[in-house]
């Protein structure tokens, strides 16, 4: 298993082991941090169903929300720079016509059906050009096809609908498939569909801006499986995750239960009914962390919206989260998000007084 990946499961779903990479030790974070904002350039092509283009964009939005930071921004392109009219027959305005030049953002290409209409000569040219300066082109559902018809897959692994995946794999013996819900290899990413581009934004969000924002962002994406028992359900802190092994389950709920008074690893593990070993083996197959990570970052998400939402004293806010006192509070709080409690309150109180807003950003 690579060590250097963290690995988000959701929705009791397998990912590769090796995406995973370990979650970065905490640490303050230096005085002049500020972290960067990554611009994608999102190729959308007629007939592409709307919660596609949704799954791609709502988690970059939450992640601007939740950090109150403009961590994302994006481009929305058509062949034609035209609308894109969905399957849905609500239409997308654009920011203009798909014409790369030098671009080294990350590309994002989403397709849902008809494929073979959109794979023109012209754009198949387009997607070859613009691959040879991209750090990163991802195939979002169908739009895996137009990357493998611009041989733009050729020796890489990549996953795909499960539908086509017998009539992908005779079309294109050059590339590798895999029956995954998405694949990172090197400069390419590949998704099998909507829910599974989910999972993938959470992922990249967790690669770039750490284990905690992708937790609280995850938490936004509450939604029902079928198929998942009630004890398995997501809590309201850990969102979407699923889990198909009912003791990591069980010590989630517990951590869940138990922010203001946190139990100990160990009595954790004995309420399970397991030893404190085995508990940290089966977090970390389970969702690529240790225990212990999974509950600070609860505890800490936690504490962060009390310090948004409402206007109680760190001390308290400490109490409240499980902190022996406000000092140890402040640093774990800048170790996590890279600025200090107060820090966060001033700039958020702030951008509302101001009317900056995140939800809707758009690259002007």
């Amino acid at each position: 298993m690579s060590q250097d990946a963290l690995h988000h499961r959701i929705c009791s779903v397998h990912y590769r082991k090796s995406w995973k990479f370990d979650a970065m030790p905490e640490q303050t974070a230096p005085p002049d941090f500020a972290p960067t904002s990554t611009l994608l350039d999102i190729l959308v092509v007629p007939d592409t169903n709307l919660i596609l283009v949704a799954s791609v964009i709502e988690p970059l939005r939450l992640a601007n929300r939740v950090s109150g930071l403009e961590l994302y921004r994006w481009r929305l392109l058509s062949p034609n720079g035209q609308a894109i009219q969905t399957k849905s027959n609500i239409p997308i305005p654009v920011h203009g016509a798909f014409q790369p030049g030098s671009e080294e953002n990350p590309l994002f290409v989403l397709s849902s059906h008809d494929w073979k209409r959109q794979a023109t000569s012209e754009l198949k040219r387009l997607l070859a050009k613009t691959a040879r300066h991209r750090g990163v082109v991802a195939g979002i559902e169908s739009g895996v096809w137009l990357l493998a018809e611009s041989a733009l897959l050729d020796n890489f692994s990549a996953t795909l609908h499960w539908e086509d995946y017998d009539e992908f794999c005779s079309a294109y013996p050059q590339v590798r498939p895999v029956r995954e819900r998405f694949v990172i290899d090197g400069k390419r990413i590949t998704t099998g569909g909507s829910l599974p581009t989910l999972d993938l934004m959470l992922e990249l969000i967790r690669r770039r801006h750490g284990y905690s924002l992708a937790l609280e962002v995850s938490r936004q994406f509450i939604y029902e499986q079928g198929g998942v028992s009630s004890d398995a359900a997501a809590m309201p802190s850990t969102g979407s995750i699923r889990l198909a092994d009912p003791r990591v389950s069980h010590a989630m709920r517990l951590m869940e239960e138990h922010i203001e008074q946190p139990l100990a690893l160990t009595k954790l593990a004995r309420r399970i009914g397991i030893s404190e070993r085995r508990l940290q083996s089966l977090f970390t197959t389970a969702i690529g962390v240790p225990p212990h990570l999974h509950y600070l970052a609860l505890r800490l998400n936690a504490a962060r919206r009390k310090v948004i939402e409402t206007r109680a004293a760190f001390a308290d806010i400490a109490a409240a989260t499980g902190f022996n006192s406000a000092s140890a509070f402040s640093r774990s709080y800048r170790g996590h998000f890279h600025e200090s409690p107060s820090e966060t309150r001033r700039r958020l109180t702030s951008a509302a007084r101001t009317g900056e807003v995140f939800d809707i950003l758009a690259v002007r």
